[in-house]
């Protein structure tokens, strides 16, 4: 082979790995604009859908319950991802996930069609919840074996940073919407559009993931015969204990995504007490607190690959356990400035965890249970302690009146992770693309 077509060689990997880490980002993006859409429009559903005195919480409880389907959604897609392959999964996911967040939009409220509205509000969240299951494992199982081993980690940054843009997209679409129009356009019409805009997001995700083939880890097992008849079976018999450690290092990360970018928004305008016409001073933190994870999630990802995965996980266990009682006082001190900056502390534990860790999970796993086992695992730990974080510190904060209560639970978070983030193997310099044949399970 010549150096010219070594070159050619060379660049079309390099684009098919581009377009690969795009078609699995943009799944995350649309995950969690339909996440940071909830959030920010949580109250505006409630009066639809739960109208009398826990409207909010009502709304959040329907947000917790969908989480109830990951697991369910992660049984099914995730052993299928590794018999069918990811590529064919992924397109189904996708199709799913941000259908029944585009049909919200298209709901009858409480006051057309009395019970059946929130039922069909919960219907929709369910779906959603069930084709979330087998989203995020399958994205970060795909990045990860397109990606070069020496480069895991800066690629699969990539998938957190269609997170963060998709919450972004998730939080400023509501807040051009909250502050140009008038209340009750919000209230009659404006709360679906955010909702809407799912459906073609969704659109082009699906039209990138038709395009794509199979990863090379995946085809590799299928030329060598070795796809596994029953790929959850094998998981729970040979990989238990590692799928144990990754549910532990799972609870911090849940707790802390979806305490700070889901249910902040709800903490700062009601704990705060932000006056109508105010609510630039919960929106402009939130926003740039995005703005500033997205600038350093490259970098912690790439800085993973130098130093491992390992040392950024016990860093950030660490910052949750000293800085969110800072961070919480600072938010309470009721100014932009000071949310911005306690925002600002709880970030940078945040993005630490967020960064490595589509690159480091999946390398826990060999590729005939990988997709299966992160999705099986993640979502699990999930259900129970991400999509619950914004009902119990809602809950709590709106019944005792203590503003510190997250600042407490993200530490608890933070102490239970410690132990399996010290149990788990670095796995910055593992390559994917060797498992043995029969891969023995770690002790």
């Amino acid at each position: 082979m010549t150096s010219q077509e070594t070159a050619e060689t060379e660049a079309e990997q390099k684009s098919l790995l581009r377009r690969a880490v795009g078609a699995a980002a943009i799944g995350n993006c649309t995950e969690w604009y339909d996440f940071g859409v909830y959030a920010y429009v949580a109250a505006y559903v409630g009066h639809q859908f739960f109208p009398g005195p826990w409207e909010t919480i009502s709304a959040f409880g329907v947000f917790a319950i969908s989480f109830l389907f990951r697991p369910l959604g992660s049984l099914f897609f995730g052993p299928l991802g590794d018999r069918i392959g990811r590529q064919k999964v992924l397109a189904v996911t996708i199709l799913l996930m941000s259908g029944s967040t585009f049909v919200i939009g298209l709901l009858p409220t409480y006051g057309m069609i009395g019970l059946f509205a929130p039922m069909l509000l919960l219907l929709c969240r369910l779906v959603q919840g069930f084709s979330t299951g087998g989203e995020y494992g399958g994205a970060a199982t795909y990045i990860a074996e397109y990606a070069p081993d020496r480069k895991r980690g800066f690629w699969g940054s990539w998938l957190e940073f269609g997170t963060l843009v998709g919450f972004g997209l998730g939080a400023l679409v509501p807040t051009i919407l909250i502050l140009t129009l008038d209340s009750g356009s919000m209230e009659s019409w404006g709360w679906r559009i955010p909702f809407l805009i799912a459906g073609p997001l969704g659109g082009v995700g699906l039209y990138l993931r038709s395009k794509l083939e199979d990863t090379p880890a995946f085809k590799q097992l299928e030329n060598t015969h070795q796809v596994a008849k029953s790929p959850l079976r094998d998981l729970i018999r040979d990989w238990w204990r590692q799928l144990l450690i990754l549910m532990g290092i799972v609870i911090l990360i849940n707790v802390a995504n979806y305490t700070i970018l889901t249910y902040m928004e709800t903490y700062l305008s009601d704990t705060l007490h932000v006056p109508e016409g105010q609510e630039h001073q919960v929106l402009v933190p939130l926003l740039l607190t995005v703005v500033f994870m997205l600038v350093l999630i490259t970098p912690v990802g790439a800085l993973s690959d130098r130093v491992g995965r390992k040392p950024l996980f016990l860093s950030a266990a660490i910052c949750f356990l000293v800085l969110p009682v800072p961070a919480f006082w600072l938010i309470g001190q009721g100014t932009v400035m000071t949310t911005i900056l306690g925002l600002g502390l709880l970030a940078i534990g945040h993005v630490q965890l967020i960064g490595p860790l589509a690159a480091t999970l999946p390398a826990m796993f060999p590729t005939k249970v990988r997709y299966a086992a992160f999705s099986v695992g993640y979502n699990i730990s999930t259900a129970a302690f991400g999509g619950t974080a914004p009902l119990i510190n809602d809950s709590v904060v709106t019944s005792t009146g203590n503003s510190y209560f997250p600042a407490f639970y993200l530490m608890g978070a933070a102490l239970v992770a410690m132990v399996p983030i010290l149990l788990m193997k670095e796995t910055a310099k593992k390559p994917l693309m060797q498992d043995a044949p029969a891969a023995a399970p770690a002790n």
